[in-house]
């Protein structure tokens, strides 16, 4: 089993399994996911919910004859589409959920869960799994990591990770489940580019202290790196972007113009300067950006964004360089957080649940202020 790569690249992308621009035909995604390996990419990352097994399968099938030992494969798991029922927006229930299972039955879930995707997958093992969107639970209960050690030690996946979401926040009790569990999680995924600096950029220090890997999700921000996304454009209904706040493609413009000066300095692209930028800090050792095929007059092939990601050069931005573009792109306070808040006294939605007195003690020791 292998470490991951600097660029990674998720079956998320093509619009077909979760809706993103033009939403490709199965021959079209799988030769993208084709032209990503073909093109230096050799991370893959995928999760079983996508599609209820479809992403996995058509992994599977673009890269059938591909040696298994030259990429990485990365394979996320904890909705429930097996046993639990969609609900709605909030898609299908957290494995964890008390309807479903008890505490006892987690660790078989996990290992079902594993195999059905690898299954899918094509393969026999995962180089790193995700526990993926979890619930509280997710984050607190012994019972699920040590089901994940399960997995690992039977030889189904040489790393194991947590990949929160799916919406923004989750940093104390990432930080938390870094303290509890630092002996199993080896990555964390994250949201992080340099017009979302805030939150995901303050895990660093624990993960560093934890000896914790971090891959970093939507670091093309919804597509404005990929530089073909204009002010006013106009996504169709069910684009997964639209759930956004008006006028942020504009915003995200005019803030694009501002750090194309340091993405020239060096020769590159806007989502190579993204992505070099999140590999900047410490922590940060791969970028998974969303490939989009945009509907729009002008817009770039998603054929020659892939390509363009795949040559991404060994450059790493200087820390005043990194502190200047943070500035630019600052968005602290810009959003309600997910995860642990004190807005909340109950738990209503498996995304977030009331603050905890020792997670605020966590933000004090780790100068994350108050305000959650």
């Amino acid at each position: 089993m292998k470490d991951l790569t600097k660029t990674a690249y998720g079956t998320w992308s093509g619009g077909r399994y979760m809706h993103y621009g033009e939403m490709l035909d199965e021959n079209r995604y799988c030769e993208c996911i084709q032209l990503a390996y073909t093109s230096g990419i050799r991370t893959f990352v995928t999760a079983d919910v996508y599609g209820a097994g479809r992403a996995d399968q058509m992994l599977a099938k673009a890269l059938a004859g591909v040696d298994r030992n030259s990429y990485c494969l990365v394979g996320a798991v904890g909705h429930d589409f097996y046993k639990g029922e969609r609900q709605g927006s909030s898609g299908y229930p957290r494995f964890t959920h008390p309807d479903l299972r008890s505490e006892k039955e987690y660790a078989s879930y996990l290992k079902e869960a594993t195999e059905k995707s690898l299954a899918n997958c094509g393969t026999d093992y995962f180089d790193l799994l995700l526990l993926h969107n979890p619930d509280e639970q997710g984050y607190l209960s012994e019972k699920v990591w040590e089901g994940l050690s399960a997995v690992k030690s039977e030889g189904l996946t040489g790393q194991l990770g947590l990949a929160p979401g799916p919406a923004n926040g989750f940093v104390l009790d990432m930080v938390d489940a870094f303290e509890r569990y630092s002996e199993i999680i080896d990555w964390t995924m994250v949201i992080l580019n340099p017009m979302e600096p805030w939150p995901g950029g303050l895990v660093t220090e624990a993960a560093v202290k934890y000896g914790v890997k971090l891959m970093t999700r939507v670091a093309d921000y919804g597509g404005v790196f990929h530089d073909d996304l204009k002010p006013g454009h106009e996504f169709r209904p069910g684009d997964h972007r639209t759930y956004r706040p008006e006028g942020w493609v504009e915003r995200g413009c005019d803030k694009l113009e501002k750090m194309r000066p340091y993405a020239d300095k060096h020769g590159l692209t806007m989502m190579q300067f993204a992505a070099i930028w999140n590999l900047s800090h410490p922590a940060v050792e791969c970028v998974v950006p969303t490939f989009t095929q945009e509907i729009s007059e002008g817009a770039i092939s998603i054929d020659e964004k892939i390509k363009a990601f795949g040559k991404l050069p060994e450059l790493i931005f200087s820390p005043e360089e990194v502190a200047e573009i943070r500035e630019i792109g600052d968005n602290t306070g810009c959003m309600k957080l997910k995860g642990a808040s004190q807005r909340h006294t109950v738990s209503e939605r498996p995304d977030e649940w009331p603050m905890r007195p020792e997670l605020l003690e966590l933000a004090q020791r780790y100068h994350l202020g108050t305000a959650w």
